[in-house]
């Protein structure tokens, strides 16, 4: 019966930002899975700088040596994120540890990453997990290309959107109800909740157990001799925000539950998204709405025994 085992197979699809590639490092790291490809998408990073330190991890990083290739996403934003955010990209591209070796010999795909998407799940031995912890434009268009790839996909994993009825977006055309990568293209969001596919959300609520504060810096500090840790111990120092902004690990937790679902406490929802108006990519509580696994709360010391346990791998 040891024969038959078939490890679970995987697909990322993110914008760039310290969390994501940390996240990308994790699904790296991970044993007993199988990584099909990478997408990056220009939302919370330069998309540019973002696929370049992509291939850099990748060729750093993979310890099962997936064949793997970086998509680029030609997606574009109904609301672009604040280009300040978008710099770390950029600095993350340029540290040390990810250019030591010089030009990454990981390749680029040839295909748009929304197209790279719908490649790399038909050609999936099985149905894939989808994770995705930016906007779900590569995902909206891959469905509004092929429809029928919904059967290739087991289940999703989205950072985005907010059911507690707080946001994250402040500018003049939202009411602030907004979480940032539902807000970058509301209509993605729709698209994708009116498909056929399991939704696991991990939502602005979701990681209040989970915040990125000096307690968790000093963790990846003290680990540091592993490489993994050097490497996401100095894209968080590179994270700084004024004492009153509240940051999480929304994305790594996304895909923490990809990889374990255990560690995360769930409720069973129905939800919609507003496409329209000041409240356009606010996600709500709807008894019409799509059916959504809902992240409520995660496990703290179960998802640090995992996540040391994944970036102790070297």
């Amino acid at each position: 019966m040891k024969g038959l085992f078939q490890m679970r197979e995987f697909y990322i699809n993110h914008d760039g930002n310290i969390d994501d590639f940390v996240s990308y490092l994790l699904l790296l790291q991970a044993s007993d899975i199988k990584l099909l490809g990478v997408g990056v998408i220009d939302g919370d990073g330069y998309v540019d700088p973002a696929v370049e330190a992509c291939q850099k991890l990748t060729d750093r990083f993979n310890l099962r040596n997936d064949s793997l290739e970086v998509a680029r996403s030609n997606s574009r934003p109904i609301n672009s994120f604040p280009n300040d955010w978008r710099m770390a990209a950029y600095s993350f591209n340029y540290l040390p540890l990810l250019n030591e070796h010089g030009k990454p010999k990981t390749k680029k795909s040839n295909l748009p990453a929304h197209l790279d998407m719908i490649d790399k799940l038909e050609k999936a031995d099985q149905p894939v997990t989808l994770v995705m912890t930016g906007p779900l434009t590569d995902l909206a268009r891959a469905l509004e290309e092929k429809p029928e790839i919904v059967n290739k996909i087991k289940e999703l994993y989205w950072m985005g959107g907010s059911l507690d009825g707080h946001g994250n977006v402040f500018t003049v055309n939202a009411d602030s109800t907004q979480e940032w990568n539902a807000f970058w293209d509301p209509d993605a969001v729709k698209t994708v909740f009116d498909s056929s596919i399991k939704i696991n959300m991990i939502g602005l609520e979701s990681s209040e157990e989970l915040p990125i504060d000096d307690s968790f810096r000093m963790h990846l500090s003290q680990l540091r001799r592993y490489p993994a840790f050097d490497l996401a111990a100095q894209g968080y120092a590179m994270i700084v925000s004024i004492p009153t902004a509240e940051l999480f690990l929304w994305d790594v937790l996304t895909t923490m539950c990809a990889l374990y679902p255990e560690i995360a406490t769930t409720e069973e929802v129905t939800a919609s998204v507003i496409t329209e108006g000041m409240a356009a990519g606010k996600t709500i509580r709807d008894p019409n709405g799509c059916p959504i696994t809902l992240v409520t709360k995660a496990n703290h010391q179960l998802f640090l025994e995992k996540f040391d346990e994944l970036l102790k791998r070297q």
